[in-house]
């Protein structure tokens, strides 16, 4: 029944590059003629994608990744994560008035680009190559991992969703998307919940 569960949830590598392709498709949406509330909303919803991507990997991802391969590979991940999470926090604490806000966001734009080559040309394909079975098992990990992220941070969320889609059809797709995978997985973690022969989850 595990191996059910597993094959419903997208494995680790796969919910990797899926987080990719999402923050990517944000950053297209931001452009700094927008009004500076649009702009706010953007730059919040992407940092706040950046952090629990970032938390998934650290904690359950590369410790895998680890078990089975040089470290090297990790070691330049991590390096990026670090330069993306110094970003973050420079964004965090501006406001979109400021004059190197979008050369900001910009910066994290790069980096997060640069990441996402690393990551998908070669240590996505090595750990699909030796993790092999256990790619599941990690994505359904990762996957309850993610909603005890993502719970407390709902409200923010909305808010940065709501921000982000005025006026911006495109934007309204992604956020609309967004909430039905919020929800899935809230709800696949409840179905978890009631099925406990079901998880048999490894922290």
């Amino acid at each position: 029944m595990n191996n059910l569960v597993s094959r419903l949830l997208p494995t680790a590598t796969n919910m990797i590059r899926l987080d990719h392709t999402h923050v990517m498709s944000t950053f297209h949406q931001y452009k700094a003629s927008a009004p500076a509330r649009v702009r706010k909303g953007l730059a919040s919803t992407i940092c706040t994608a950046l952090e629990v991507h970032a938390s998934l990997e650290e904690e359950i991802f590369y410790p895998a990744v680890r078990e089975v391969t040089e470290d090297e590979l990790i070691r330049e991940s991590m390096a990026e994560h670090q330069e993306m999470k110094r970003l973050i926090g420079l964004l965090r604490r501006m406001e979109p008035e400021a004059v190197d806000y979008d050369e900001t966001v910009m910066a994290l734009m790069r980096e997060v680009l640069h990441h996402v080559a690393d990551e998908e040309t070669v240590l996505l394909p090595a750990a699909e190559r030796l993790l092999g079975d256990r790619l599941g098992e990690l994505g359904a990990r990762m996957t309850k991992r993610r909603v005890q992220l993502v719970a407390p941070r709902s409200g923010e969320i909305a808010l940065d969703m709501g921000r982000a889609v005025s006026g911006n059809t495109a934007a309204l797709s992604i956020a609309g998307l967004a909430a039905l995978g919020l929800l899935w997985a809230s709800r696949s973690g409840r179905t978890r919940r009631h099925l406990p022969h079901l998880t048999s989850f490894r922290r």
